[in-house]
């Protein structure tokens, strides 16, 4: 298997170097071209690179990051980009592509977003059983860090860092658009505050743990179902629902990235529904305000 991937990879890579030989001067050189590893960062650079920069995502809207696999078209984009995203907390995508996308591109400048955000270790819950050597690629820490407006910031001053370093003559632009972003980043932290201040029963059940620092942020409990993209036995399972039961949780939230097979099953047994929240959706401020709705009606 290996072999095989190594070989695709190779072929991705002659392709591209093909490609950018015959069509380099086609480029739009008036635009930093930069690539984002998934959809949120992309909002970020977006926001505070505007008009000065042309950004394209590798993990498409829907694709699940712990497993997706770059397409010909996106390594040659790669080979032309000027800055590379990443989220660097422990995404497989990126670890498994890191040193190839350099080594495709050695001029490629990396912003790592996640620099300066204290991270959660991942916290097991009781319902799982597994040993600490059967935890999944994601390792101690859980690197779902920009589902809270306070890393947001921290993102933005980043990106804003990353994008001024690698084009001096518009940072004037991008420290004022990052300015702007960070005071609507900072209302909306107070918004979300505000909506979930009434909220007495303030825990919720998720099926891939995504959304700790979120909750962590706004004083809220994750329960998660899954152990990190793992296949639950059936004594999990019934801990799951048996917990659910005892908090008079209905709702079982779901990402749109993995399967909800098990999920409904959950949510069956416990007589609730399954409802979706997006942890990479790239539409950032309204995406978390939708899931505090969200939220906030399952919590009632």
């Amino acid at each position: 298997m290996k072999s095989i991937v190594h070989s695709s990879v190779l072929a991705y890579t002659l392709l591209g170097l093909l490609f950018l030989s015959g069509c380099v001067h086609q480029t739009d050189t008036t635009q930093l071209q930069v690539v984002c590893s998934i959809e949120p960062l992309s909002y970020f650079v977006k926001r505070i690179g505007g008009s000065h920069v042309a950004v394209s995502v590798m993990v498409p809207p829907g694709g699940n990051p712990h497993s997706y696999e770059p397409s010909p078209r996106q390594m040659v984009r790669l080979g032309s980009a000027a800055l590379f995203i990443k989220a660097g907390s422990g995404v497989e995508f990126e670890l498994d592509w890191m040193q190839r996308f350099l080594s495709l591109n050695s001029t490629l400048k990396v912003c790592n977003a996640v620099e300066g955000v204290r991270l959660i270790p991942v916290k097991k819950d009781d319902a799982h059983e597994t040993s600490q050597e059967e935890s999944h690629h994601h390792g101690r820490y859980d690197p779902h860090y920009w589902l809270s407006p306070s890393n947001g910031i921290i993102i933005a001053d980043n990106v804003e860092h990353a994008l001024s370093s690698a084009d001096p003559l518009h940072k004037n632009d991008y420290r004022e658009n990052r300015e702007k972003l960070v005071t609507e980043l900072q209302s909306l932290d107070r918004e979300i505050q505000r909506q979930l201040a009434s909220v007495t029963n303030r825990r919720f059940l998720v099926f891939h743990p995504a959304w700790g620092y979120y909750a962590a942020a706004f004083g809220l409990e994750q329960i998660a179902v899954e152990d990190e993209g793992k296949t639950l036995t059936p004594r999990q399972m019934q801990r799951v629902i048996d917990k659910a039961k005892a908090n008079n949780i209905k709702v079982v939230f779901v990402s749109p990235q993995f399967s909800r097979s098990q999920a409904e099953t959950i949510a069956k047994e416990i007589g609730g529904v399954t409802r979706s929240v997006d942890p990479l959706a790239g539409d950032y401020q309204e995406n978390l305000r939708r899931a505090t709705k969200t939220f906030i009606e399952s919590m009632q």
